[in-house]
């Protein structure tokens, strides 16, 4: 084995490691951070019933509270019900914004669901939920995203 190959295993080993650690590491703060939900996973089962299902307190915050058909139009389009939630999710266009794309598996960043829920500048409309919040944490947010980034599996 050349100089050069030996040098790229070890550097191919020490980042599997350190990506290792810090996943490790992760997974340990995630519950520190969901807050009101300590509960959620980034799985989409878990999303459904801890982040689309969930109404607070004030009776605010339920996805389908405006995300659903009945007795209406879903909002956005978008039916949040269990049944065919994940369908109106992943690899759907938003009839909101030309050109984005609600979940794109693999890619949370460019997902539109995170610019929504993160109000980033480049949404059509307002921050979600509508209205002046509760806004879903930091730490929810980032299991949304943890499950985008592991491909957005029905899971």
């Amino acid at each position: 084995m050349n100089i050069r190959t030996a040098l790229r295993r070890a550097i191919l080993g020490a980042a599997t490691v350190v990506f290792a650690l810090a996943a490790t590491s992760c997974d340990e703060k995630l519950s520190d951070l969901t807050g009101p939900t300590p509960n959620l996973q980034p799985t989409f089962t878990s999303i459904q019933q801890e982040i689309f299902n969930t109404t607070d307190a004030s009776g605010r915050l339920a996805c389908t509270n405006c995300h659903s058909n009945v007795g209406r139009n879903p909002s956005g389009g978008m039916n949040l019900l269990g049944a065919v939630s994940y369908a109106n999710l992943v690899g759907v266009a938003s009839t909101g914004k030309p050109g984005a794309v609600r979940v794109i598996p693999g890619d949370p960043d460019n997902s539109y669901i995170i610019h929504k829920l993160q109000g980033s500048s480049d949404i059509a409309g307002v921050r979600m939920p509508r209205g002046n919040g509760p806004f879903l944490t930091d730490g929810q947010i980032l299991v949304i995203k943890r499950w985008i980034a592991n491909g957005a599996p029905n899971n």
